[in-house]
Parts: structure tokens; sequence; C-alpha cells
């Protein structure tokens, strides 16, 4: 699995880039808000989080400028039935994560409905299965609260991300904040999946 890719833009388009990491050249798709939060052009040093998609006709390459993107990415294309990579972009692509996660939260079927490629019916998909099934919500809604740290909430949906529920992965994260009051975000995520898998 290609987790990520630091090197020189060969070729930039809106959509995607060719990266050049050490004489490879990978092509990276990426949606706009990370094509124009890299400012991308030719020559440029990029270093992008990436999800590698692995289907019988296709191995294509996706490129996110945070682990934010991507994670949205991933809870999209995992988690939501009937979303597939290209809807999933078209979301990046359409709004900022902070808007689709307060679209989420509040249920604005409408927000998301305006993203090409994103009609009603996935639309409210989307608001039903990440609320209701995921619960990832609770994890937005409590850090825009302040509730948990930015530290705790970015390793509570990592673990989200990876299969585990809501509530597991808030139990296994406040474990190792209890033993490790400081710990980063990786270290967090390291001790939580070792009290889920123990």
């Amino acid at each position: 699995m290609i987790a990520r890719l630091r090197g020189t833009v060969l070729e930039a388009y809106p959509n995607r880039l060719v990266v050049d990491v050490q004489g490879v050249g990978y092509e990276v798709h990426v949606p706009l808000s990370t094509f124009d939060r890299l400012h991308a052009a030719e020559g440029l040093m990029v270093d992008l989080r990436t999800h590698l998609h692995i289907r019988e006709t296709a191995h294509t390459l996706y490129g996110f400028a945070s682990e934010e993107e991507r994670d949205v990415f991933l809870l999209l294309i995992d988690r939501v039935s009937g979303i597939g990579p290209a809807i999933a972009m078209a979301v990046l692509s359409g709004m900022p994560v902070p808007a689709f996660k307060s679209a989420v939260v509040q249920n604005d079927v409408a927000a998301l409905s305006r993203v090409k490629g994103v009609g009603k019916k996935t639309a409210e998909r989307i608001v039903l299965e990440l609320k209701d099934k995921v619960g990832v919500v609770d994890t937005w809604q409590d850090a825009a609260a302040g509730q948990v740290t930015a530290g705790a909430a970015d390793a509570e949906l990592a673990l989200i991300a990876l299969g585990y529920k809501q509530v597991e992965a808030r139990k296994a994260v406040r474990k190792v904040l209890d033993a490790e009051p400081g710990a980063a975000t990786e270290a967090l995520i390291r001790g939580a999946l070792r009290h889920l898998q123990g």
C-alpha cells in the first residue's frame, strides 16, 4: 500500500498530478481542494497523503494535501453504501472539509446536494450512514465543542476509518490518554490499537 508520496510535480492538472519520486513518476488523482491548497505547478515539491484503490481493471492512486481530506475520502468510500472514489473526490472538490462536516452534523442535505454528482438521495444516505451507523458525527461535534483535543479526535477518526465503532475508539483513546496525557496523535492511534486488538 502506498500511504504517502513526497516528490516533485512533473505534470499538474486540476484533477491529477504526476509526481516524480526518485525517478519514478506516480499519477495521483487529487481533489480540487488539494490542487488549490498546494498551488500545484510543475517543479513544486509536494508531500501527499495517499490511498491506493484497487479494482480488477485498475489500480488508482488518490492524493490529498492533509490527513483530514484523506480521512473523509476513506469514510465516504468505506462507510457509505453506493459511494465510490469518483463521488468522494467530487465531494472533496465541491466543498471544504469543515463545510462537509458541518453539513453532516446539521443534516444539511441541501448543501451536500449542491455538489456536482451528488443528488438528494446520495446526500441523504451520506448523512444517515455517517451519523447513525458510524458515529463519526459525535467525534466531530465533540472536537468542535472542545470536549476532546484535536489529537484525540484525529486518533478517533483514524480508528473509525479502520472500521472500529466510535464508542470503541473513544474508550481505547481515553485509556491511552489516562496513561500518557500528552501523547501525540500517532502514539494515541498505536496505543489504542493495542487496547482494541489485545
